[in-house]
């Protein structure tokens, strides 16, 4: 089964941007397909590597940046950009 995520990452700290690049860096370095934007990143993978990234990669930003808020849209199918 293949899914679409939209991720969104609201550290609750002054310093804000750094958690966000290194998350999207982290994100790349995966097999998923991520497209970063301005509010949220985007990934499409596979349903069991694509829940796997997101355990790990939200246990990662909490333990390395502490708390943050996550917003995640999560379809089945696949919803990549055309062209």
């Amino acid at each position: 089964m293949y899914l679409s995520v939209q991720l969104s990452c609201y550290p609750l700290k002054d310093d804000y941007k750094q958690p966000i690049w290194d998350l999207i860096d982290r994100l790349k370095q995966t097999s998923l397909e991520v497209h970063p934007g301005r509010m949220s990143t985007e990934m499409f993978g596979e349903y069991d590597e694509v829940m796997s990234v997101l355990s790990d990669t939200l246990k990662w930003s909490f333990e390395t940046y502490g708390k943050s808020v996550f917003v995640a849209k999560i379809m089945e199918g696949d919803r990549r950009p055309k062209g």
